[in-house]
């Protein structure tokens, strides 16, 4: 059967193949059509994914996407994005334009099957083990401690929490050799180990551990990990202010066929990707969207049908797109403080430095961890245990036990006081921080 699935897979390759040669993708790029923006159109065979795949690339580049029109109805696919650098700027350095050039163009293979979007990617440099549980004080330092004690150092990581629930995607070296985690037994060890930590005390939601030599999109899998761990299901018990919310709303537009989805909200970066990675996993496609980030609040309005060709036909159903695509926006919202540490890298560093925001009580509520040429460099946001704006005093305690030229404040006190934008309930799965034109682009319907 294994055998059969595979055979399956390659031909749907081959096929994918030949429709790319027949039908090459087309890469333009304008720094004349717009005065603040450069324009980026791409024109290719449609196909399940292609869009995300799209945003995938230009997001990853770190590329604000102000305004969008996207077509996909029929065989053909075509998209074009008003993009700016993170300071607003066009993008003129010749390297970037020939990057997106290359990965989105006829040379490229911007287009892979689903599965491997998704899936592992064999690796050698690094074991990437996935862990999602109820968020609880001190949980990042328990994890962090079995890793240091199982002799991993943490290279590379990203955390997310919401509504209770956290998940983290971590890539770790074996100590001695600097490289991936092979050995099955040792594999296995750290798995069950990682669990218990996760599982904790907690009997009425499930924790999940997943040990790899691979690797994966993380924040592609961070979405799918909380939505497949039911992040958007609100406990009774968490109070949610409704004015924090983003404004999701579905209807239907019998005339086309088609549910509308649209969606406002403040913008920031990776909105769109955010969204449209959970429209695609949920299996929707996007037939059109217009999409505005130029104002503080950005404006995406998407036309969708399920992939069997169905618009939502179910109260249920639209309750169930409206709560994903609010967690989805949610999950990557930072309240508190932002901190950024650089330093050497080392072995027990993260332990470390855990250890130092427990015993202050501080909750990590979102962190990027990065390593780069043996340095340390990483992003996190912190708020106290109760999830209210941390001491300044606290922050003085924990600078001087880390280091005052390590630990730079990003934010000031009075910025932690604004009222959060996420869940209000979120506790220390923190700390980890070590390691890592078309139409002048208006928002009118052109389907008609």
């Amino acid at each position: 059967m294994k055998g059969d699935m595979n055979s399956s897979w390659d031909m749907d390759d081959e096929y994918e193949k030949f429709i790319r040669r027949m039908n090459p993708p087309r890469v333009v790029i304008d720094n004349e059509a717009c005065k603040n923006a450069t324009v980026i159109r791409v024109d290719s065979a449609n196909k399940h994914g292609i869009l995300l795949e799209v945003v995938q690339i230009l997001t990853d580049l770190n590329l604000i996407i102000t305004k969008a029109y996207i077509s996909s109805d029929g065989g053909w696919f075509m998209d074009v994005f008003n993009v700016t650098d993170r300071d607003g700027n066009k993008l003129i350095d010749e390297g970037i334009l020939e990057y997106i050039r290359q990965s989105l163009g006829t040379d490229s293979n911007f287009i892979p099957s689903m599965r491997r979007s998704v899936g592992v990617e064999q690796s050698t440099d690094y074991t990437s083990i996935e862990l999602t549980g109820t968020d609880r004080p001190g949980l990042l330092s328990e994890v962090s401690a079995v890793l240091t004690n199982l002799k991993c150092n943490v290279v590379n990581a990203e955390v997310w929490t919401h509504n209770t629930r956290a998940a983290a995607v971590m890539h770790v070296t074996d100590e001695a050799t600097g490289s991936a985690i092979t050995d099955p037994d040792r594999l296995s060890k750290i798995k069950e180990l990682l669990c218990n930590v996760l599982k904790g005390n907690n009997k009425t939601r499930g924790a999940k551990t997943v040990v790899s030599v691979g690797s994966t999109h993380t924040e592609r899998r961070l979405h799918q990990m909380m939505f497949d761990d039911r992040d958007y299901e609100r406990s009774d018990h968490v109070a949610m202010d409704d004015t924090l919310r983003p404004n999701v709303t579905v209807d239907n537009w019998y005339d086309k066929d088609y549910s509308v989805v649209t969606v406002r909200c403040k913008d920031r970066p990776k909105l769109l990707f955010d969204t449209v990675c959970t429209l695609t996993d949920m299996q929707y496609v996007v037939f059109h969207a217009n999409i505005d980030a130029e104002s503080p609040e950005a404006y995406q309005e998407y036309y969708i049908r399920h992939v069997d060709g169905s618009p939502v036909n179910s109260e249920a159903e639209r309750q169930r797109v409206i709560q994903c695509l609010e967690a989805a926006i949610e999950r990557r919202v930072s309240e508190g403080l932002k901190l950024e540490l650089c330093t050497n890298d080392r072995v027990g560093l993260l332990s470390d430095v855990t250890r130092i925001f427990r015993e202050n009580s501080l909750s990590v509520t979102r962190a990027e961890v990065t390593t780069r040429g043996g340095k340390a460099i990483n992003t996190f946001y912190v708020r106290d245990a109760a999830g209210n704006p941390v001491d300044v005093k606290t922050i003085d305690s924990i600078r001087q036990a880390i280091g005052q030229t390590i630990l730079q404040v990003k934010g000031d006190s009075d910025h932690s006081k604004s009222p959060p934008q996420e869940s209000p309930i979120r506790f220390l799965f923190g700390g980890l921080f070590k390691s890592r034109s078309l139409y002048n682009f208006g928002l009118v319907r052109q389907y008609s």
